[in-house]
């Protein structure tokens, strides 16, 4: 339970922090509604052309006498919207990530600029274009990892009961791990963590990547939630690795554009989500 509270903690960190730093924020937007005019036009078109897709992979059902005609194909075509809902959010990240990079490496060093105790910043010597291949190759084998995943929930919906009951809340659950190392790998990547080890790292702490990524996930169904809360998502990400990577963390509560500046206080530490004097 501790770990699921200081998870939480570090999603709203993030948003207080892009709050404090309006340039930041109002960067980190751009690429997030670029994704969002490309998912919604691909969701706009599975909508209306849904049911034919689904009329076509399912011809053995032509005969069938109604109402169950409809039903089967009706529920078919539900279940293939909410999966490629699901997939959306998970890939949404990866998609914008992948654009954004430039805005969210400079938002993700800034974080860390803000609350290193010597202000600095890790820094991955690689040119743009080496780590945008790298990003893409890593986003690629998440995706297909999420997909798979995304597949045998697809086959479990069809059980009774437990497909439209158990299913979902496993669903939100694994979207939000997929989705919290699409976020944390930004900082992670400056620092040449490869993906085997960002893995690991997140699956010994379970219940701090869930606390992060399942409320992230239940947002993001909602597309321009999405799309707000992604620079502040990245914000906190980065306060999320420095902890997964036992990095020693001071609290930048400072007012301003982009500084770190304590107003009237004396500066914490953060050492695994909780804050010492």
């Amino acid at each position: 339970m501790h770990d699921l509270r200081v998870g939480f903690g570090y999603l709203g960190q993030g948003q207080r922090w892009v709050a404090r730093h309006g340039k930041q924020f109002g960067f980190g937007l751009i690429p997030g509604l670029i994704t969002l005019v490309l998912y919604a036009a691909a969701l706009v078109g599975l909508a209306v052309w849904g049911t034919d897709f689904v009329a076509w992979a399912t011809p053995f059902a032509d005969d069938w006498a109604s109402p169950w005609l409809g039903l089967f194909r009706g529920f078919l075509t539900a279940v293939l919207f909410a999966l490629a809902l699901l997939l959306s959010v998970v890939t949404f990240t990866a998609v914008t990530l992948l654009i954004g990079q430039p805005f969210y490496e400079k938002l993700s060093e800034s974080v860390d600029r803000d609350v290193s105790p010597d202000g600095t910043a890790p820094e991955s010597g690689l040119s743009l274009w080496r780590e945008l291949v790298i990003s893409g190759r890593d986003s690629l084998r998440i995706v297909v990892r999420a997909a798979a995943w995304g597949v045998l929930l697809f086959a479990l919906g069809f059980i009774p009961f437990v497909g439209q009951t158990v299913v979902p809340v496993i669903g939100f659950f694994v979207t939000g791990f997929f989705l919290t190392e699409e976020l944390t790998s930004v900082a992670m990547q400056r620092r040449r963590v490869e993906l085997r080890d960002r893995l690991r790292l997140l699956r010994a702490r379970k219940a701090l990547v869930w606390g992060f990524g399942t409320p992230l996930a239940l947002a993001f169904v909602v597309p321009f939630v999405a799309v707000f809360l992604m620079p502040g998502a990245v914000a906190g990400a980065t306060l999320m690795a420095r902890d997964l990577l036992g990095e020693q963390t001071e609290d930048g509560e400072g007012e301003g554009e982009d500084e770190g500046e304590s107003q009237g206080q004396e500066p914490g530490q953060v050492r695994g989500g909780s804050v010492t004097w």
